[in-house]
């Protein structure tokens, strides 16, 4: 990789975000999962590719780490940009859920069958 790739893909995310670092809030972590509104409200501002990537990317619900896989950028752009597309109601947010401190004998026990039976 020469010196002037190594500058632009330092450059890209840094115009991605507009220049922030850290995202505006903290609704995002690795295994949340966010889904495009359908259909979509109008927005006002002209959207960067990468925004439209992200809503077709969420036409199901996706996993933040996984969209920051596909899109091939650092986990806090993703995290900037998904923020910019909740604050304009283009995304709604689907925290994970709280695991409980008791395991759930009933699907353990119905796990444990179904490996018996392959």
């Amino acid at each position: 990789m020469s010196g002037g790739d190594a500058a632009g893909r330092l450059v890209r995310p840094f115009t991605l975000t507009g220049g922030r670092t850290r995202p505006d809030r903290s609704d995002f972590s690795l295994i949340t999962t966010v889904s495009a509104v359908d259909p979509p409200p109008a927005w006002g501002v002209r959207t960067q590719p990468e925004h439209a990537r992200i809503l077709r990317l969420c036409e199901k619900p996706i996993a933040v780490a996984e969209l920051a896989a596909h899109l091939d950028l650092p986990m806090s752009v993703v995290t900037i940009m998904l923020c910019d597309l909740l604050a304009a109601d283009r995304i709604t947010v689907h925290p994970p859920r709280p695991v409980s401190g008791t395991p759930d004998m009933d699907l353990l026990q119905k796990v444990r069958d179904g490996l018996g039976r392959l």
